[in-house]
C-alpha cells in the first residue's frame, strides 16, 4: 500500500524560470538542476512566454525577474499580481538586482502569502532559493534581508518613527520577522530562547501598532508597508 502522505512529500516542485539574460537564465536552470527537490517544467525569457508556460504547465512556483521584454520595467511583478486571481495557489519567486522598496511593496501590496523577493547576489546559494521555493508554494513570504535593512533604515531617520523607539535587539528580530523566518528559526539564528523571541515580538508589534494583525503572512506585509510609509514620502520630496 503506498503512503500518499510519503508519495506527495516526496514530489517535486514543479517550477517554471522567466529570466531575459540568457546567462542568469542558464545559471538559474543549471543551480536548480541539481536540486531534487525542484524539477524545472518550463524555461522563459520574456513574460509572454512566461504567461503561455503558466497556462500549460500549471507550475507550483514561477520563479521571474522583474524587468523582462516587452517593456523591461515590472513585468515579472505585474505577472506575479495576475497570478493571484488566475492560479491563488501558485507561489512567485521575484528576483531583482534591486533593493529598492518599492518593488518589494508592489509585489507585496496585495498580500504576502505565496511570494518572496529575493536580490539576484542571492541566487548562487541554491539552498536559499530552494528554501524561498518552497516557502511561496506553502503559502509563505520571505523578503531579502537587504530590502528588510533598507526600510527599517528609511523609517529610523524619521524622527516621530516608532522605529526609532524600537531598541537595537528588536530591530534586529524584525528584520529576521520580515524574512519570513519562525520564531524557532529567529531563536537559533540570535542564540535567544523561543519564549526571549516571542517576548521581543510581542513589544515590537506593539510599537508598531500592528497588535491587530493575526497571521503571520499578514504581519510580515504590515510591517513593510508601515516602515516603507516615510521611504516612500522622504522620495517624493527629493
Amino acid at each position: 500500500m503506498i503512503d500518499t502522505a510519503d508519495s506527495a512529500a516526496s514530489t517535486p516542485l514543479r517550477v517554471v524560470i522567466a529570466e531575459d539574460s540568457y546567462l542568469v537564465r542558464e545559471a538559474l536552470a543549471l543551480l536548480l538542476a541539481g536540486a531534487p527537490e525542484v524539477e524545472i517544467v518550463a524555461v522563459c525569457e520574456d513574460a509572454d512566454a512566461l504567461v503561455a508556460a503558466v497556462e500549460s504547465e500549471v507550475p507550483d512556483v514561477v520563479l521571474t525577474d522583474i524587468r523582462m521584454p516587452p517593456s523591461l520595467e515590472d513585468e515579472g511583478i505585474v505577472v506575479a499580481n495576475r497570478l493571484r486571481e488566475t492560479h491563488p495557489g501558485m507561489g512567485v519567486v521575484v528576483v531583482s538586482q534591486y533593493a529598492t522598496p518599492q518593488y518589494a511593496l508592489a509585489l507585496l501590496e496585495h498580500g504576502s502569502d505565496g511570494r518572496a523577493y529575493l536580490l539576484k547576489e542571492r541566487l548562487s546559494d541554491r539552498a536559499q532559493l530552494v528554501a524561498a521555493l518552497t516557502a511561496v508554494a506553502e503559502g509563505g513570504s520571505v523578503v531579502d534581508s537587504k530590502v528588510v535593512e533598507s526600510l527599517i533604515a528609511a523609517r529610523a531617520r524619521t524622527e516621530d518613527s516608532p522605529v526609532a523607539d524600537l531598541t537595537p535587539r528588536e530591530r534586529e528580530i524584525l528584520s529576521e520577522i520580515a524574512q519570513g523566518k519562525t520564531n524557532q528559526a529567529i531563536a537559533e539564528q540570535l542564540f535567544l530562547t523561543k519564549r526571549a523571541v516571542e517576548k521581543h515580538i510581542n513589544a515590537i508589534f506593539v510599537k508598531l501598532g500592528l497588535t491587530n494583525a493575526e497571521d503571520f503572512s499578514r504581519r510580515v506585509k504590515a510591517a513593510l508597508i508601515y516602515l516603507a510609509q516615510e521611504s516612500d514620502e522622504d522620495a517624493a520630496v527629493t
